[in-house]
């Protein structure tokens, strides 16, 4: 229910802007709700409910509350079956001494207060409002937008397995340098012949067809955490529409006199003519002027439409999970709109785009990829494009009806695919020819008096019991506990037989630090997703994660490494330095990678903390021993290689000089050496990267 009022504060803040400051439209509020009972039915009975079927006394107390059709606002198993929120109780609180509560004249609160409204009056102590906005009302209330709201749903859920929140700055370059390719890419593929983004916008001719092309992009985030990433991407896409001037109003005509570019990791749409940062308000029939009004539709279906077709993530948090849609669900929010089309202002509903953003283990599957579908359609009574449309029906319908039939034939169709697939495992077909050997043996002995072959029988018995025991193991196995089918779970990226196609980009920050065993494999997590990344891109995806820098050198990487040269090329390498605040020891680094790309040279950039600017660079790889074991180091020189080659021939200097970083600058002293573990200069993981500094 936390999460719900925070999302309900950016509601309230956004009408009351719509409506131009009018305080009529505040509802979270102890003259509203008095208790849990009332904030259980502002829930249930106003926000999820039409305002044509609410109670009278329901519709008159909340008239101005919209209707937002959002799942978020359905009642959840853990509150049908057990918690229900009106059972929660309204006690009273002392209240801090250093409390942020105060009154008129701002002085600190006393006293005892009611948990609901300290709750209320704690959160209307900050500003909540959206980006963007030209002026803040409040000067001595701290801002909380939806960037930081994100934030505070991470603190809210706590980081686990080596998660953490990546700063905005990265996800926004991060989505700028990987979908700007892409897009490119996309367009390569259907007839266009620019090389790069800026001579791409002089061959655009149907403003149209390069929308659906630009639509056609699946970016996925495997390890979503608040969302952060898709919400970058979903920005940096209505941005790159904009730079290539075919963002089109509902009408097809191309949305003029405003700049939209993305700021600090936001949105930003500003008028040309006046330079004001855009704002979208209504009279008091919720009616804008013409203008405004497109804008602000065309701003909410475009991002709809590209949370719809465009955006996937998967965690294996449950939380995270719900806390992905809800930022999602905001920035839907930013851009809501009344529509025209009534007497009385009615927002425009929110969409179902839960469907995109699943729980689920992204490293375990039962199936793989290349497991052909064609024979689970042909024994099922549905087709491929049923399953396509179902889950396209139930993104866009807002009848709770519908809703329920769309997600029940769904769940009907994935565990058809289950049940086809587990069959085509080898332990179930072999399990599957030893029973029905023993049955015809056994049949046998019964239809002609014959002794049955006990010797025979006893070996098909034990055999039977042995596969059992296997085919156990893979159905109730730990190891797939939450495993996540990437086969089938997102119809978007199959192509039309059924086919695993894959993401134009996968991107995030996944999780590391962490020890995982995948059957035979033990590794950092943040190395098996980069495995597993590889091999969700289609056949010219793009992929970028921020990860600590040792993939490149360190012994248990090696398998990393192959997969990079084998699989593509990495084109472009960002080292950052203390990227996280809550791992500041952590050397990053943001590989780009181009599946089955070509590239001769690597572009290195370095952001240390230097007095002297960020360099730039140009360099090949440089390979030492085999493949699964090859360090790459960057070449700056000859000199620098000739380093290198005295070290490896030198054999003495394995067993003599073991370091892990020999010379590592920080922001305060640029000259502090350490000797720390016991680790071989050749494969000392910071070695290569410092040397050039000495």
């Amino acid at each position: 229910w936390v999460n719900r009022i925070l999302f309900l504060k950016l509601l309230e803040a956004q009408l009351v802007k719509y409506h131009k400051g009018d305080t009529e439209y505040l509802f979270l509020n102890k003259k509203k709700v008095h208790d849990f009972g009332e904030l259980n039915e502002l829930f249930f009975n106003v926000l999820a409910e039409r305002p044509e079927k609410r109670r009278a006394d329901v519709q008159k107390k909340y008239s101005r509350v919209p209707y937002l059709n959002s799942s978020l606002f359905e009642r959840t198993d853990l509150e049908n079956y057990c918690i229900n929120i009106s059972g929660l109780k309204n006690e009273s609180l002392l209240l801090w001494s250093a409390t942020i509560l105060k009154d008129d004249k701002g002085r600190r609160l006393s006293g005892n207060i009611n948990t609901l409204e300290y709750f209320f009056e704690f959160l209307n102590a900050y500003n909540f409002a959206s980006e963007g906005d030209g002026e803040i009302l409040d000067n001595d209330k701290t801002l909380i937008n939806a960037a930081v709201l994100g934030l505070i749903f991470e603190k809210i859920n706590g980081y686990k397995d080596g998660s953490f929140f990546t700063p905005g700055f990265i996800t926004m370059y991060m989505c700028r340098e990987t979908i700007r390719r892409a897009v490119v890419q996309k367009f390569s593929e259907n007839g266009f012949t620019a090389t790069s983004f800026d001579a791409l916008k002089e061959e655009i001719t149907d403003r149209k067809k390069a929308n659906d092309i630009i639509n056609s992009l699946k970016i996925c985030d495997p390890a979503v955490g608040s969302g952060h990433f898709l919400v970058s991407a979903l920005n940096e896409i209505i941005a790159v529409k904009s730079d290539l001037e075919v963002l089109i109003h509902r009408d097809g005509k191309r949305v003029r006199n405003f700049k939209v570019e993305v700021q600090n990791d936001e949105l930003i749409v500003t008028d040309e003519e006046s330079s004001d940062i855009f704002q979208y308000t209504v009279n008091e029939k919720g009616i804008a002027p013409h203008k405004d009004q497109q804008l602000q539709e065309t701003l909410f279906h475009e991002k709809q439409t590209i949370i719809e077709n465009c955006l996937f993530g998967v965690d294996i948090n449950p939380n995270s999970v719900k806390i992905c849609r809800l930022r999602l669900w905001i920035e839907l929010l930013k851009n809501a709109y009344y529509k025209t089309d009534t007497d009385t202002g009615i927002l425009e509903t929110l969409p179902n785009i839960d469907i995109n953003i699943k729980q689920g283990n992204s490293l375990i599957s039962r199936f793989k990829l290349n497991d052909d579908l064609s024979d689970v359609f042909k024994k099922q009574k549905f087709s491929y494009k049923a399953y396509r449309k179902a889950v396209e029906d139930y993104k866009n319908t807002n009848s709770k009806i519908a809703k329920t039939e769309l997600s029940a034939f769904i769940t009907e169709i994935k565990s058809a695919f289950q049940t086809s697939f587990t069959v085509k495992i080898k332990e179930y077909r072999e399990l599957a020819r030893f029973k029905g050997e023993l049955t015809f043996l056994q049949t046998q002995g019964f239809l002609f008096s014959n002794d049955v072959d006990k010797i025979e029988q006893d070996r098909l018995e034990k055999l039977v019991a042995q596969y059992e025991q296997k085919v156990n193991d893979i159905k109730y196995n730990i190891v797939y506990r939450d495993a996540f089918e990437w086969r089938f779970e997102f119809p978007e990226v199959l192509d039309n037989d059924g086919n695993f196609i894959g993401f134009d980009v996968v991107m995030g920050n996944p999780p590391y630090g962490v020890d995982i065993k995948i059957f035979d494999l033990t590794s950092d997590s943040y190395l098996l997703f980069y495995k597993k990344g590889i091999e969700l891109l289609y056949s010219y995806g793009f992929l970028t994660f921020i990860t600590p820098d040792s993939w490149l050198i360190n012994n248990n990487a090696g398998y990393i490494r192959k997969e990079f040269a084998i699989k593509g090329c990495i084109y472009e390498i960002k080292d950052v330095y203390k990227v996280f605040d809550d791992a500041p020891d952590v050397w990053c680094n943001i590989p780009f990678f181009k599946k089955n790309g070509n590239f001769e040279k690597i572009k290195i950039t370095r952001d240390y903390p230097y007095d002297q600017p960020i360099f730039q660079f140009y360099t090949q790889w440089s390979k030492y021993k085999q493949l699964e074991e090859d360090r790459w180091f960057v070449n700056i020189n000859d000199d620098f290689n000739e380093i290198f080659d005295k070290i490896r021939k030198n054999k003495s200097l394995k067993d003599s000089a073991e370091v892990n970083r020999g010379f590592s600058p920080t922001p305060n002293d640029k000259n502090i050496t350490r000797t720390i573990t016991k680790r071989q200069i050749i494969g000392g993981e910071d070695f290569g990267r410092y040397l050039s500094k000495v």
